[in-house]
């Protein structure tokens, strides 16, 4: 870059490597996708939502952000979080999100997925298995919500003053 100013070259520089480095984010994100298969399902979010997936036997309807379908023909939920990844690994509440879309595509493909996907905003995602104990786990949270409130919700005025629900809620913190 001989001939161009200093503050010109430092410029360019800078570009060429944002280029580079976004572009290489990008292919290692289409690589990591075609592992987890083909592209069957997207919710492409308000304004245009995707088909909703319902499984009445078991009382569960929902829509993943995206389901893959491998070679094998088995499908995959990808559950897209805005937020950065948690320190510690997924949320619990993200966690039980994914086991029921897991729960949701075997029941309406027919074939149990091997794993549900939690990926996050800044890059980090993590596998969620799915097997007879995470089935177990899902279905007996269906449960537990059919059950009448028994009163252990322990609110605080922090958490009770940003949710949608404090002005209906017989548990709020006053």
């Amino acid at each position: 870059m001989s001939g161009l100013p200093p503050d010109l070259a430092l410029a360019v520089a800078a570009g060429a490597v944002l280029a580079l480095a976004t572009g290489t984010a990008a292919l290692a994100r289409r690589r990591r996708d075609r592992a987890y298969g083909r592209l069957t399902y997207l919710d492409p979010g308000p304004g245009r939502l995707a088909p909703l997936l319902v499984a009445p036997r078991v009382g569960l309807t929902g829509r993943p952000d995206e389901v893959r379908r491998g070679r094998d023909g088995a499908s995959v939920p990808v559950e897209w979080k805005t937020a950065r990844a948690p320190p510690r690994g997924p949320h619990p509440s993200h966690r039980v999100q994914v086991l029921a879309y897991c729960l949701l595509l075997e029941e309406t493909t027919g074939r149990s997925p091997p794993f549900g996907v939690l990926r996050y905003s800044d890059g980090p995602e993590f596998r969620v298995p799915w097997d007879a104990a995470a089935r177990r786990e899902i279905l007996g949270r269906l449960a537990d919500l059919r059950r009448p409130y028994d009163g252990r919700a322990d609110p605080s005025p922090g958490k009770c003053a940003g949710c949608r629900w404090a002005t209906g809620c017989d548990a709020r913190a006053v």
